[in-house]
């Protein structure tokens, strides 16, 4: 997973409460096994019109946000059902890190899993960001700081708990997280395996 450290950036503005995973990656690319290769999939039924070519009137669409680092939206991002597809589909596009004033819980915690960032400001700093990102102008989102800034200086702080600054930082998922014990891991397994060798016994399992 790669490191999130500061992410600066277009950011999609997209002013709609209720966001949710179905509008974010449709129910037919969950049969997409692989988290590389979902962006052609993203908000695909917003993004594509039925002959196939780009609806013009989509944000991600236009210029300069088809190179949307962020999205900025309202409250409830990601609600719907649980599918991992959604944060999948965003990384692949490109997206680092979302703004709402609140997100359903399954698709927040997906998100720090799969290396993107939500971040919550109150409706109001939302509001400040909304604007920015509508006039095309940049957004920072700063982990290491836990600030979001706008290019004349506005900054709005945010909170993260410190396991998942650490993993972000660091780029660790699950499986990251694990292999960072695996001394400790093999450690135990030697010992293990000399005071219960019956359990590495091949034959004994048989």
């Amino acid at each position: 997973m790669e490191k999130f450290t500061t992410i600066q950036g277009y950011a999609a503005p997209m002013p709609i409460p209720n966001i949710n995973t179905d509008m974010i990656t449709p129910k037919y690319m969950l049969k997409w096994v692989t988290k590389t290769g979902l962006s052609w999939g993203l908000f695909r039924e917003y993004r594509i019109l039925d002959d196939g070519s780009e609806n013009p009137d989509f944000v991600l669409n236009q210029a300069p946000w088809r190179e949307a680092k962020l999205i900025v939206a309202l409250e409830n991002f990601g609600c719907g059902s649980s599918r991992e597809h959604a944060p999948w589909a965003l990384y692949d596009f490109g997206i680092r890190s979302i703004i709402a004033p609140s997100f359903a819980d399954i698709f927040y915690n997906n998100c720090f899993k799969n290396g993107l960032l939500p971040v919550i400001l109150t409706d109001d700093e939302v509001g400040q960001v909304m604007q920015e990102a509508k006039a095309g102008r940049q957004v920072t989102v700063d982990l290491p700081s836990q600030r979001v800034s706008l290019e004349d200086g506005r900054q709005f702080a945010f909170e993260v708990t410190e396991f998942r600054k650490y993993c972000l930082l660091n780029g660790l998922d699950d499986i990251g997280i694990t292999l960072e014990q695996a001394t400790k891991i093999s450690e135990f397994e030697r010992t293990q395996q000399t005071r219960q060798p019956w359990l590495y016994d091949r034959a004994s399992l048989v």
